[in-house]
C-alpha cells in the first residue's frame, strides 16, 4: 500500500464530509465507508486533489442513491 501524504489525507477528509453531509444524518457506517474506500483507491491511483476526489466521492454517492441506500 502507498503511503499518501498528509495533504491528500487532509483532501480526501474534507470531500468525505462534504459528500455525505449529502446523506440523511452524514451517512450510515456502511456508506461512510463505501466512500472512503473508493477514495483510498483513487488516492493510491494518484488522484490527489480536491476536484479528483470530489468526483470520486460524488460517483460513489450516486451508486449509493440508485442502490436505494
Amino acid at each position: 500500500m502507498t503511503e499518501l501524504s498528509e495533504r491528500t489525507k487532509a483532501n480526501m477528509d474534507v470531500v468525505l464530509e462534504e459528500t455525505c453531509r449529502q446523506l440523511p444524518h452524514g451517512g450510515d457506517h456502511d456508506s461512510r465507508r463505501f466512500i472512503a474506500e473508493r477514495l483510498i483507491e483513487a488516492a493510491q491511483s494518484g488522484h490527489s486533489t480536491l476536484g479528483e476526489l470530489g468526483i470520486i466521492a460524488r460517483r460513489a454517492l450516486a451508486e449509493i442513491i440508485a442502490k436505494g441506500g
